[in-house]
């Protein structure tokens, strides 16, 4: 798989090394309000089509955002047949993620955190198997028509065969 993809199996390590380092790395968090997190989020309070939006949301979103290139990448990798594979990869590495951030000091493991982080490598696998489905339907038609000229060269072979003996 990685060496008929060598680049794609490269984006993905890189991306995976890059995840781990946010998820487990020291927090860089800036826990005052003046972060820019939380200008941010002042912006949005001040309009009311916005206002629904708060750390708890944008924190969502930007797991489901950060995991969401993990499922893609891994269903492009194992391809379409594996994409329970991918899904439970994308699944298992957030898993494992939360659980040893149980044991990193200054980390904190939140089961929303898996959640949405779970979803985002889903939604990856689910758009990576929708980006590909017209070139695998295409593949199939181009393998189908392919048997059916190799089972009428061999029938036609047959009786000629046939045709051979009978003479």
């Amino acid at each position: 798989m990685l060496h008929r993809h060598p680049i794609l199996g490269l984006l993905t390590g890189l991306y995976l090394a890059f995840v781990g380092w946010v998820t487990l790395g020291p927090q860089p968090f800036d826990e005052s309000n003046s972060g820019l997190i939380f200008t941010v989020l002042r912006v949005l309070q001040r309009h009311d089509a916005t206002a629904w939006i708060n750390y708890n949301t944008l924190e969502f979103g930007a797991n489901v955002a950060m995991f969401f290139p993990i499922g893609l990448f891994l269903v492009l990798l194992f391809g379409r047949r594996l994409w329970w594979l991918a899904m439970a990869l994308g699944c298992g590495i957030t898993l494992a993620i939360e659980t040893a951030q149980i044991f990193i000091p200054g980390r904190v493991s939140d089961p929303r955190d898996l959640v949405a982080n779970s979803v985002g490598a889903i939604v990856g696998v689910l758009a990576g198997l929708i980006l590909t489905a017209r070139k695998a339907r295409e593949i199939k038609r181009e393998k189908a028509a392919r048997d059916a000229q190799a089972a009428r060269a061999a029938r036609a072979a047959r009786s000629r065969s046939l045709a051979d003996s009978t003479r």
